[in-house]
């Protein structure tokens, strides 16, 4: 045991020296990690300054509602654009104008033909004879581009006309 003793004794400043030096390491860690934790929390305080909150858990909580809402109005708005989209297929906004001169007298092309269709060549057909002594107006039913009424070749026209509308996207006049 005096051996041993000894021993320890002429190692003693070795072995106080390495710890001392270890707990110096320590120490610096220690301080590097403190002014990380500082400069974080000085993050976590600017991010929470201006939401009105105490804590990141109940921010984190607010957000997730907030956008549960969104999330909620923008399935309302695909619904309404989905219904929108499916009523404009039904409306008559293709359009085609033939316009011309009925009985070949004097005087401009004052007599037309207006085919009003939807997307599936429904809807109808309008014409307006003008002559000298008057003007008549006939209207038409149209279903899938042809007509239960004899049409002249100017209603004709005016229904292709409309239907090339459809195929391009805009009114044809």
């Amino acid at each position: 045991m005096a051996e041993l003793n000894g021993l320890i004794m002429e190692q003693i400043s070795l072995f106080i020296t390495g710890i001392a030096f270890f707990i110096f390491i320590l120490l610096i860690i220690v301080m590097v990690q403190g002014a990380k934790l500082r400069k974080m929390r000085r993050k976590y305080e600017v991010m929470m300054s201006g939401s009105g909150v105490d804590d990141l858990e109940t921010l984190l909580i607010d957000l997730k509602v907030q956008m549960d809402s969104i999330e909620d109005e923008q399935q309302k708005s695909r619904s309404m654009m989905e219904a929108i989209r499916h009523q404009m297929n039904g409306m008559k906004a293709n359009i085609g104008l033939t316009r011309y001169n009925a009985f070949n007298e004097r005087g401009g092309e004052l007599s037309f033909s207006l085919a009003l269709l939807d997307q599936t060549s429904d809807g109808m057909v309008l014409t307006g004879i003008y002559n000298r002594d008057g003007s008549y107006v006939y209207a038409k039913p149209v279903q899938s581009g042809t007509s239960s009424y004899m049409l002249s070749d100017e209603e004709k026209e005016a229904i292709s006309l409309a239907q090339q509308a459809a195929q391009n996207g805009n009114a044809t006049l």
